[in-house]
């Protein structure tokens, strides 16, 4: 078996089993067995859970799909830019909705360790969206603002409306649904409301 495989199963294993009983539920013993290698293997590639947790972040969330997507995307104007980031992020957040769900339900007791990982997480997301809108304002493509801002209060709004409508109403939104509100979120966010 080559070490590759046995480590895409093991962060298969950890992303299913953490989306299911969350972090703190899943135990190394249960990934290794759901990933049909030994707990000592586990150990071997990852050398902690909160380590196969972060790697579990970086290859199943947003983050990697926001960092292949920029560069696609500098040519396009700014609305249709941002209309691609929210609606991939959207996608990706409800593709994730259960690991979300039970981050979120389980962040206030989470290790520190753990909540360190997350918060570094989210602030690579945060700077990478942030690097693209200084990278806009630099050509002259958008006025200055605090860059870091702009990218919190975007993802921040599609958060909230992922959150809003699919965690706490319970809906799953249609497709038409999805582009109607992220393009206007687009819009008020480029042109403001004034």
């Amino acid at each position: 078996m080559k070490r590759t495989d046995t480590k895409e199963r093991l962060l298969e294993a950890t992303l299913k089993l953490i989306s299911a009983r969350g972090y703190l539920g899943a135990t190394t013993r249960e990934i290794a067995l759901e990933a049909g290698v030994s707990e000592i293997t586990l150990f071997r590639h990852f050398g902690s859970k909160e380590r196969l947790f972060e790697e579990v972040l970086n290859r199943y969330t947003f983050l990697p799909r926001l960092r292949k997507l920029l560069p696609k995307l500098e040519e396009l104007p700014c609305d249709e830019a941002l209309m691609s980031v929210g609606i991939r992020f959207l996608e990706t957040l409800r593709e994730r909705k259960s690991l979300v769900m039970i981050m979120f339900s389980e962040m206030n007791i989470y290790p520190e360790k753990v909540r360190r990982v997350h918060k570094r997480f989210i602030d690579e997301m945060i700077l990478t969206l942030a690097a693209y809108f200084r990278t806009l304002q630099d050509r002259g493509l958008l006025r200055k603002f605090s860059h870091t801002t702009g990218a919190r209060a975007f993802l921040g709004m599609v958060f909230s409306y992922f959150q809003t409508e699919e965690i706490v109403k319970g809906r799953n939104m249609n497709k038409k649904e999805m582009q109607r509100t992220i393009g206007e979120f687009v819009d008020i966010f480029v042109r403001g409301v004034k």
